[in-house]
């Protein structure tokens, strides 16, 4: 038997948040940061029928004497679930900001294929990296 091949637009975008309260060095626990996607998940569906799915990486971001943990929320354009890519990018970024705000990040940034967008409350950097204090 074959299996029927289904195919959607493409589309691919990576939301980078730290693992970190603000810059207090508060741990932010992964399992959090999934317990947050899945309530904006189904509020997602619930309200506008739309499924977005994402896949969770972990990783670290390195700067001068910064080195903080990190997760990489990846999105697809999931054929089960066909998005229009306009809407999804949207999307996509309306999840950025809403993690920003219950994760207490200042910056998050979104890489999509088209342009890298970075949210933020405020300008300030890090101290860690400002003042190299790690090295």
């Amino acid at each position: 038997m074959e299996p029927h091949r289904i195919s959607s637009p493409q589309f691919s975008a990576t939301i980078t948040i730290g693992l970190e309260s603000g810059y207090s060095r508060k741990p932010l626990d992964k399992s959090m940061v999934t317990e947050y996607l899945h309530s904006y998940q189904d509020t997602l569906i619930i309200e506008k029928d739309i499924h977005l799915s994402v896949s969770i990486t972990e990783c670290s971001i390195v700067l001068s004497g910064h080195n903080e943990p990190h997760l990489r929320l990846g999105f697809i354009n999931y054929p089960r679930f066909p998005i229009d890519v306009t809407v999804l990018k949207q999307e996509v970024e309306n999840l950025a900001k809403y993690l920003m705000e219950v994760c207490e990040q200042n910056r998050v940034v979104v890489e999509f294929m088209d342009e890298t967008v970075m949210f933020e409350f405020s300008d300030k950097t890090d101290p860690r990296i400002l003042l190299n204090e790690n090295k």
